[in-house]
C-alpha cells in the first residue's frame, strides 16, 4: 500500500487550492433547469440531458469511461468508471432532477441564476443535491489531478427521477451498475447517514353499494327483512371513515412496538395521503363519479405512504398489513363478504430499506475525515428515502453524507458553499480509503 496519508493530503490540497472549480461546476449545474417532468413540463424546464451533456466531458476529461442511456424516454442517466479491483469498488451517486420552482413571487433571486451571496449559491437544486453531485466529481477531478491511481473500481452515477420515485437509479441497478458500497451525497449537513427506512406506496380499495341518497334510512335504520324490502346502499366512504380510525391505531401499536436505535421513534408512520371517494369503480381504479352527493357511494380509494425500519423487510411488511385489513374487514358483515383489497407498490414504486453498520469501513471513515477537518458527524438514520435505497435493495452496501444547506422543495434554495468544499475534501479521503492506492504522485 502506498502512503495513504500523503495521498490524501494531496488530494484535499488540490480541492482547497482549486475551489472555484467545484463551485462553479455547483453554478453551472444550477443554471440548467432540470425539473422533473412528472411534475411539470414547460419549454426550457425539464433539461436532465443538458445536465449530463455538462458533466459527461468532464469525466472523459478525468480518465472517466462514460456511458448514457435514456432510463425514461428523452431522461438519460449517466455513468463514469475508473478500471479497478470489483472487491474495492465504489459508486459515488446523485440525482439530477429537481423539483419545481413553485411560486416565483416567493423566491428573492433567480432560481435558476446559480447566484452567490454571503457564502451561500441560491437555486432550485443547489442543495437538493447538484452541490452533492458537484461535491463527488470535484473529489474524482482532485484525486486524478494530482496523479493517484486507485486499486479499487470507483464509478460515478448521476441519475434521474429521484423526485418521483427513483426510477434512474432503478434502471442503473436493473442494468447492473452495482459496486461493493455507494455513497450518495444527498445534504447531510455534514452528518453521516448509514440507515434508512424502507417505503411502501400501497392503494386500499374499500366496495360499498350504491343507492339513491332518499333510502339512507332503509342502510341505517333498523328495518324488516321482507320481500319488499328495497336493497339497502352501503356507503363505502363511511366504512373508509371506520378503516382510517383502525389505522390510526394499527400505526400507534407499530410505533410503540417497533424502533430503530439510529432512527427517530416513531417514524415509521402510515401517511394516508389521498382518499377518492364515490360512485362506479373505473378502469383506472378510481370512482367515476365524484360529484353527485344524492348518491350512496359503492368505492372508497385510499392511497398510503408506509415507512417501515431498516431492519424490517417488505415481505415481511406488507404480510403484516394484509392481516390487519383482514381482521378489520372481520368486524363486518358486509366487509366479511367483500373484503378491502391492497395494491402494492403503488406507481411503481417502492423504497428497500437500508441498514449499513455503524461500523462499516466506509461509514468509519467518513466519520473520521470529517472529524479531521471539521465538526465531529453525527452517525443516524435518514428520515426520508433516497436512491441509496435502490443500490442496497441490490446488496449494495451504502451510506449518505453530503453538504448543507436549506430551502430544498422550497424558495429561496441555497447551498453553503464551504459545505461543498469540505464535502469533497471528505469524499476524497474516503474513496482513497475504501479504494486504496495503487500509485500516486503525491508526497
Amino acid at each position: 500500500m502506498l502512503d495513504r496519508d500523503a495521498a490524501v493530503a494531496a488530494a484535499q490540497a488540490e480541492i482547497d487550492k482549486d475551489r472555484d472549480w467545484v463551485i462553479g461546476l455547483t453554478s453551472d449545474m444550477v443554471k440548467i433547469p432540470s425539473v422533473n417532468p412528472k411534475f411539470e413540463t414547460r419549454q426550457g424546464l425539464n433539461r436532465e440531458a443538458d445536465v449530463q451533456a455538462l458533466l459527461e466531458p468532464i469525466l472523459k476529461a478525468d480518465g472517466f469511461s462514460t456511458e448514457q442511456w435514456d432510463a425514461l424516454p428523452g431522461r438519460p442517466n449517466l455513468v463514469g468508471e475508473w478500471a479497478g479491483d470489483e472487491e474495492r469498488s465504489l459508486i459515488l451517486c446523485g440525482h439530477i432532477d429537481v423539483v419545481p420552482v413553485g411560486e416565483m413571487k416567493n423566491w428573492s433571486v433567480d432560481p435558476f441564476g446559480g447566484d452567490i451571496t454571503n457564502g451561500r449559491l441560491y437555486g432550485r437544486g443547489a442543495v437538493d443535491m447538484k452541490g452533492g453531485v458537484a461535491a463527488c466529481i470535484a473529489a474524482a477531478h482532485a484525486i486524478r489531478k494530482v496523479g493517484i491511481r486507485l486499486q479499487g473500481r470507483l464509478a460515478i452515477h448521476t441519475v434521474v427521477d429521484e423526485e418521483a420515485g427513483g426510477f434512474g437509479a432503478m434502471d442503473a441497478v436493473a442494468r447492473g451498475k452495482l459496486a461493493k458500497a455507494v455513497l450518495v451525497a444527498e445534504p447531510t449537513w455534514g452528518d453521516v447517514l448509514p440507515v434508512e427506512g424502507g417505503l411502501e406506496w400501497a392503494r386500499v380499495t374499500i366496495r360499498g353499494r350504491n343507492a339513491h341518497s332518499a333510502l339512507r334510512y332503509n342502510e341505517i335504520y333498523p328495518q324488516r327483512h321482507d320481500k319488499d324490502r328495497l336493497e339497502p346502499g352501503v356507503n363505502a366512504i363511511e366504512i373508509a371513515a371506520r378503516f382510517i380510525a383502525a389505522v390510526r391505531q394499527y400505526e400507534l401499536d407499530r410505533t410503540r412496538a417497533r424502533s430503530h436505535p439510529l432512527l427517530p421513534l416513531g417514524m415509521n408512520t402510515i401517511n394516508i395521503g389521498v382518499m377518492q371517494g364515490g360512485t362506479g369503480l373505473g378502469e383506472n381504479g378510481l370512482p367515476t363519479v365524484m360529484t353527485n352527493p344524492a348518491i350512496i357511494p359503492d368505492v372508497a380509494v385510499l392511497d398510503l405512504d408506509m415507512k417501515f425500519l431498516p431492519d424490517e423487510n417488505s415481505a415481511d411488511y406488507r404480510r403484516d398489513f394484509e392481516t390487519f385489513v383482514h381482521h378489520f374487514a372481520a368486524t363486518d358483515a358486509w366487509l366479511r363478504e367483500n373484503p378491502p383489497t391492497i395494491q402494492w407498490e403503488l406507481g411503481g414504486l417502492y423504497f428497500p430499506p437500508m441498514n449499513t453498520s455503524p461500523d462499516h469501513p466506509l461509514v468509519r471513515s467518513l466519520v473520521a475525515n470529517k472529524a479531521r477537518i471539521g465538526k465531529k458527524p453525527e452517525v443516524k438514520g435518514f428520515v426520508a428515502v433516497c436512491d441509496a435505497a435502490h443500490y442496497a435493495g441490490a446488496g449494495v452496501d451504502g451510506v449518505i453524507f453530503g453538504p448543507s444547506g436549506d430551502g430544498f422543495h422550497g424558495a429561496d434554495e441555497y447551498v453553503e458553499i464551504d459545505s461543498v468544499v469540505e464535502t469533497a475534501k471528505v469524499i476524497a479521503a474516503s474513496v482513497i480509503d475504501w479504494c486504496g492506492v495503487r500509485y500516486t504522485r503525491a508526497g
